[in-house]
């Protein structure tokens, strides 16, 4: 009775104004007034006397300070006003809350790290949110196939600190993955650095266990390379962003970490410079490259400038930054010497820096990894992801920097130019209806005629919707919403987000 009485507080508590919110972004339905509630159930104290019961009072966050942190996105762009927080420790939990949500029609917002940069993984209104950061166990590693199976809320740096212990890693790896959940990669596909690699999820996950909306668990959670007994339903669940299931446990195949590692810093003057690299680099270093990175000088500037980290190299308009991994240190080290020596005496390429010392492995890393936080530090960020033909990858760029002029304090572009995907920055000391309407759909429409992608590996989540037609078919759209509404008839699962609303 005594938790109960101190949900109740809890509640009321909600609605008092909180000296926290001076910092925090505009909320989210003021910022985009014509996104309108849907027709869901307001939260009540029956509903929290439930969740109480199943999960415990400290399990149930409800003080306004508590919740903040799972209301905002990372990079303070969207913000809404969830009164309640859930965190299951168990599939059954979860089971448990989407059914008693499915049936009192309650919205749910599913998180995992919360490091999404579309809006995918916060509240746009009041949903309740139900955190994955307790379903965090290592299940099982098999040494011999290199599958692990683990719960949706495991860090993702952890997971590969583990296995690292095994002799394997992780096939994923991001700028985020101290604190990105595994959970949420799958279900936003995320695509990272050495996806150049080891490819993307879609191909290293062998299966998943999600819950759908009304409580189903949909075990999928095959452990073999090789299972063709009907339709992939796990793939259902890869990308969908938590619309049409939670996931709650991942079977992936892990690769042999390599004993070799070199990574090297370029600088360009230009990026057909880079594009020759890039072609170069997939013929000579072929088998033992596993990452090609570019940026600009304007993304290289925000972390030397704003996070005050060093670069080993002087000033070029452009950079990139190349990794081989394999497991012959002196064959892997002549390769990519004779790879460095060649496109720089063709002139190709201006300066670099080659190394294999950890130490100085991670400085390069955090030059290129680190740029959406030093980006932050400009103020209001748009950021874009975008997948182009390669030969386009930059296109963007100088074509928004004509369009904005002034108006914008900083155009930078960066990215994975081994696959395509850029990513497009424009910030603004605050958020400014007119830039954005400037930006956009004019982003998305230059994007389309280029026959690109208008959501590379960050999803669609509550951003994008209204512009995935510019990748997608009708008839696709139509499908994916066949697809929700047979899944989650009563669109209880991450509403707002991925489909568009007409």
């Amino acid at each position: 009775m005594a938790s109960l009485k101190r949900a109740t507080t809890l509640l009321s508590n909600f609605r008092r104004q909180s000296t926290i919110t001076k910092s925090l972004p505009q909320l989210t339905k003021d910022r985009y007034p014509h996104i309108k509630r849907g027709d869901y159930a307001t939260l009540s104290q029956k509903h929290l006397d439930y969740f109480v019961g199943l999960l415990g009072r400290n399990r149930v966050l409800t003080d306004p300070s508590d919740c903040e942190m799972y209301n905002v996105d990372f990079i303070k762009a969207v913000r809404g006003y969830s009164q309640c927080v859930l965190k299951p420790q168990t599939t059954e939990e979860v089971s448990n809350i989407l059914s008693f949500c499915n049936q009192h029609r309650l919205a749910v917002c599913p998180q995992g790290g919360n490091t999404g940069l579309v809006g995918g993984s916060v509240p746009v209104f009041d949903e309740v949110v139900l955190s994955t950061s307790l379903l965090n166990k290592i299940i099982s590693i098999d040494d011999i196939s290199g599958v692990m199976v683990c719960e949706a809320g495991c860090v993702l740096e952890r997971l590969d600190e583990t296995l690292g212990e095994r002799g394997l890693m992780m096939p994923l790896d991001l700028g985020a993955k101290g604190s990105c959940n595994i959970g949420g990669n799958v279900s936003t596909n995320a695509g990272g650095l050495r996806l150049l690699r080891y490819g993307n999820l879609h191909g290293s996950v062998l299966g998943v266990e999600a819950v759908k909306a009304n409580g189903d668990v949909i075990d999928c959670l095959s452990t073999l390379k090789k299972d063709n007994t009907g339709y992939h339903l796990m793939h259902l669940f890869i990308g969908s962003e938590g619309t049409l299931g939670i996931v709650t446990k991942v079977a992936i195949h892990c690769p042999s970490r390599p004993t070799s590692l070199n990574l090297a810093l370029l600088g360009l003057h230009s990026f057909e410079d880079i594009l020759r690299t890039y072609s170069r680099a997939k013929k000579e270093l072929s088998e033992i490259l596993s990452s090609c990175e570019m940026m600009d000088a304007s993304s290289l500037d925000v972390v030397t400038s704003h996070l005050k980290l060093k670069s080993p190299l002087g000033e070029f308009p452009f950079y990139m930054v190349i990794e081989t991994s394999g497991s012959n240190e002196k064959h892997d080290e002549e390769k990519l010497n004779a790879f460095l020596e060649s496109v720089m005496g063709d002139g190709i390429v201006a300066d670099g820096t080659v190394t294999n010392e950890p130490s100085k492995i991670r400085l390069i890393w955090d030059l290129r990894e680190r740029i959406t936080e030093g980006l932050l530090h400009d103020g209001y960020l748009f950021k874009y992801d975008i997948s182009l033909p390669i030969k386009d990858f930059y296109s963007l760029i100088p074509k928004m920097r004509e369009r904005l002029g002034s108006d914008a304090s900083r155009i930078a572009g960066y990215g994975h130019i081994g696959d395509g995907n850029i990513h497009l920055n424009i910030s603004v000391p605050e958020f400014r209806p007119d830039v954005l309407k400037k930006v956009e759909p004019y982003v998305y429409e230059l994007t389309s005629k280029l026959k690109g992608s208008v959501s590379a590996e960050h999803g669609v989540g509550f951003r994008k919707p209204p512009y995935i037609h510019y990748s997608k078919s009708d008839n696709a759209i139509g499908l994916m919403k066949e697809l929700k509404n047979m899944m989650d008839p009563n669109g209880i699962l991450n509403p707002y987000k991925v489909l568009p609303s007409q």
